[in-house]
């Protein structure tokens, strides 16, 4: 089993920025070689996928989010990191990274705890 730990979320102005990460560790766990990625929760609504990130560090983005946020990974600090600039209402969720898998990105691991972005005036 994998552990997640997200931080970075806040409550910024539109037009703001954020940096998330995620801390992954595990006993049987190569973070290098995994797709990872952020998904997220908007308040009454279903958990969607943000951003996914290859071992090879190939991207995929969710339409509304392309062009202004951006996955990284770490891979000596088993870290992965979602910038997020130019942030819009629309975008206050709680963010979560999971391992993925298969073409649809399929979460992988249980939940972590999240972290809350509240994008607001």
């Amino acid at each position: 089993q994998v552990q997640l730990v997200e931080s970075g979320g806040g409550l910024v102005q539109p037009g703001g920025s954020l940096r998330l990460s995620c801390a992954a560790s595990g006993s049987i766990f190569s973070f290098s070689i995994e797709t990872m990625a952020w998904y997220r929760q908007p308040p009454g609504k279903q958990r969607e996928l943000v951003a996914v990130i290859t071992s090879g560090s190939r991207t995929n983005y969710l339409d509304s989010v392309k062009g202004r946020f951006t996955i990284s990974r770490d891979n000596a600090k088993n870290t992965l990191y979602l910038q997020m600039n130019s942030l819009k209402p629309e975008d206050t969720a709680v963010y979560y990274c999971n391992r993925a898998l298969g073409s649809d990105y399929r979460p992988i691991d249980s939940w972590g705890q999240g972290t809350q972005v509240t994008i607001s005036s």
